[in-house]
């Protein structure tokens, strides 16, 4: 008897399977039609995710500095306007592009994002969008560098706007506690994902032009920013006796992702003012203290406020579009 119903009772599971794939399918596409969705390309372009993942990968084994490149593009991305790949356009004689402004000079990774794009034209032409091809580089070069593993909904649309004038809603170097989570709030950001936004810092290096002010005349009253440890004031001014070019690595770390960027700005080792400066402010201290004590918390955080800057006023439906190119607005 228990035989007999052991195949009724498969054959039911197995129906039960079918239709909650079924129904995960389905939902991709409804979500996909009007708005974004985990499974955006599942069947429009399958390999879309595979391919991102595959270039990101090679591109950070050949250089992992390239992971730092790749976040910072996607921040000044959906910094600007929202994450509609505008950060992408190239400048022509008739308009000065966001990428070309004093703020985006330094961004490095075009390329990558350039491979992905004609890959997936190869594979399924004018369907995968720019902006979602650099969110998705972006997340993978986190997990890629060490960082936590997360998801993001795609179905994003290209801007058709790239315009110098609007960078100047990127958050500067210069800016103190205040000044950023007035900025991030704007966003939407409360103070605590500011501050683990920040975190990002744990990658990449800072040019010397971007923090020389603290080393003097910082103030009326000081010649050097009182924040940073004096020693600390040694090795920076060593970084800059190259010229306003040379790199200070943000942590010990530069390329692993990890929690040691909060451990620097303890130290009182922060590179940038609007680093050191989340330290020396009651209301952000307490965070950077949580996350230099505890990396799996700062992981969980980053990875929730990842999500959240990346559906920072995205382009849906018409309006925006799927560019051929991700360097110039469709004809």
């Amino acid at each position: 008897m228990i035989l007999e119903y052991l195949p009724a009772k498969m054959a039911t599971l197995n129906l039960f399977i079918v239709i909650m794939l079924m129904d995960i399918i389905v939902s991709g596409w409804r979500f996909g039609a009007n708005g974004l969705s985990m499974n955006y390309y599942m069947m429009s372009c399958p390999f879309a995710e595979n391919i991102v993942k595959d270039t990101v990968n090679r591109a950070l084994q050949s250089d992992p500095t390239l992971a730092a490149a790749l976040i910072r593009m996607h921040f000044h991305d959906c910094f600007i306007q929202g994450c509609d790949a505008s950060i992408l356009i190239d400048s022509t004689k008739d308009n000065t592009a966001e990428k070309d402004s004093p703020a985006n000079l330094s961004l490095r990774g075009y390329e990558i994002i350039d491979d992905i794009k004609e890959q997936l034209e190869n594979q399924c032409p004018g369907i995968v969008s720019c902006a979602d091809i650099l969110a998705m580089a972006s997340r993978d070069a986190v997990f890629f560098a060490g960082g936590p593993v997360y998801d993001i909904p795609k179905g994003r649309k290209d801007g058709t706007r790239s315009k110098i004038m609007d960078t100047i809603n990127l958050p500067a170097p210069t800016l103190n506690s205040s000044e950023l989570i007035k900025m991030f709030g704007q966003h939407g950001f409360t103070a605590q994902e500011m501050v683990v936004l920040s975190g990002a810092h744990t990658l990449g290096v800072a040019r010397c032009s971007s923090f020389k002010h603290r080393l003097s005349k910082f103030d009326s009253t000081h010649e050097v920013d009182p924040s940073i440890d004096t020693q600390f004031v040694k090795t920076l001014s060593m970084t800059c006796s190259v010229g306003d070019n040379a790199e200070q690595p943000f942590d010990s770390t530069k390329n692993s992702f990890d929690n040691d960027y909060f451990n620097q700005l303890q130290r009182r080792n922060g590179v940038l003012f609007s680093d050191q400066t989340l330290f020396a402010t009651p209301r952000t201290k307490g965070i950077v203290n949580g996350y230099a004590m505890n990396q799996a918390m700062f992981f969980f955080d980053f990875q929730q406020a990842m999500v959240k800057m990346s559906l920072l006023d995205v382009k849906e439906g018409n309006n925006g579009e799927v560019r051929a190119n991700c360097r110039q607005i469709n004809n």
